[in-house]
């Protein structure tokens, strides 16, 4: 089997390696089919990610990120520039090849925008769990038809699409935030809960980013309380696993 592509723009070399781990974990993938490229890290990380030969992956992942494709160009860092530039270059390459992609959180952001959709502040949502819905079109589609119809999974953004990119399809739903995961044409997904994380796995993201405006810094414990004592977030995980059982090559 190919291997596949995992892209991080996480700056933590302790979060970036959980996010490694955990998309390893829930995908069924060993460490060694699953090549990370560290997209924050520099010019060198650009220069190797455009080098990519894509058809020797099965497919490419995007974890999360704690940048916000939505803020101001002004307000953007050298390195979240670079790394959006980075991202559209290999999206342009991705979507012209028909390579299989899956963007968890951010990946809505890099997709949805790549593909012509809006993508702002107005679905934010606060860390936590919370339920999907799955539409009939995703009932329809091959990573989602044995799930159940509804179940929950942990968010935590500031910006969400607002309006799908033209022609993509609407694959799960929820209440505050109207687009949960979409598919543009045959092989490109984005989700915008976190099928990569477990309640460890959040918790250790709520520690490394409450400095990063998703709630206020002195309620960081009752956050992480609150996700200990929430619903069992057990089923978006499976998305991963059911990415790499259809797409695999």
């Amino acid at each position: 089997m190919l291997p596949f592509l995992l892209v991080s723009t996480r700056p933590e070399d302790v979060i970036a390696a959980e996010e490694h781990e955990t998309f390893c974990r829930f995908s069924g993938l060993d460490p060694d089919q699953l090549h990370q490229i560290r997209l924050e890290q520099g010019e060198e990380a650009t220069r190797e990610l455009a080098a990519v030969d894509l058809s020797r992956y099965s497919g490419v992942f995007v974890g999360g990120s704690p940048f916000n494709t939505s803020h101001p160009q002004a307000e953007k860092t050298a390195t979240q520039v670079r790394v959006e530039l980075s991202l559209g270059e290999l999206l342009d390459r991705v979507m012209a090849q028909q390579i299989p992609f899956f963007g968890a959180c951010y990946g809505v952001g890099t997709l949805g925008v790549h593909q012509g959709g809006v993508v702002d502040g107005t679905y934010g949502e606060d860390v936590g769990a919370i339920e999907v819905t799955v539409t009939d079109d995703g009932a329809q589609d091959p990573l989602l038809a044995d799930l159940p119809r509804t179940f929950h999974a942990y968010v935590g953004h500031k910006e969400a699409i607002r309006d799908l990119p033209p022609g993509a399809v609407l694959l799960a739903t929820g209440i505050n935030c109207p687009a949960q995961m979409f598919r543009v044409g045959p092989s490109a997904y984005a989700t915008q809960f976190h099928p990569e994380l477990d309640a460890p796995a959040l918790i250790s993201r709520i520690e490394a980013y409450k400095h990063h405006g998703y709630f206020r810094v002195e309620d960081a414990e009752a956050v992480k309380q609150q996700v200990t004592d929430g619903p069992k977030v057990e089923v978006p995980s499976q998305l991963l696993s059911a990415f790499v059982r259809v797409f695999a090559k």
